[in-house]
């Protein structure tokens, strides 16, 4: 599995478990949790699917990797830092790492310069996700 698969299943992973997660609030939902809730068919969808296919209502990434800094208790700005991003999931950001996602996304320049090429990571990853389904706010696009 690559770094790409691992960053969406996480994201999609932490998707399928928030929209999971309204279930206990409901009595038969409490008494059986492994199933999704019937009245969102979504859900239902997500909670079936395996994680590297995309869902068929788009995945909001921004609140997504928003509760995952939260969760994290660090100060981390996902909207602007690879390595951030992959902190927030718990991942490993290392600098061979990032490389490692550069030769997967298509990377063709100086991976010495890592200023340059985190930029680009960032960038690449974030349409990426947006092409497998996910929802990007547009202005972290252009």
């Amino acid at each position: 599995m690559g770094i790409f698969d691992k960053i969406k299943g996480a994201i999609w992973g932490q998707a399928k478990a928030a929209e999971a997660a309204p279930a206990p609030s409901t009595t038969s939902a409490t008494a059986n949790p492994a199933p999704a809730p019937t009245p969102a068919p979504s859900a239902t969808t997500a909670a079936t699917s395996p994680a590297t296919s995309a869902p068929s209502a788009p995945v909001d990434i921004a609140s997504i990797l928003d509760a995952a800094v939260k969760k994290s208790g660090q100060k981390l700005d996902w909207k602007h830092s690879i390595v951030d991003l992959m902190k927030a999931l718990g991942m490993d950001a290392s600098l061979s790492e990032r490389k490692e996602l550069a030769q997967e996304l298509g990377y063709i320049g100086d991976a010495g310069d890592s200023a340059k090429m985190n930029m680009f990571l960032h960038k690449a990853l974030l349409k990426k996700l947006a092409d497998n389904g996910g929802k990007v706010p547009a202005d972290l696009l252009d």
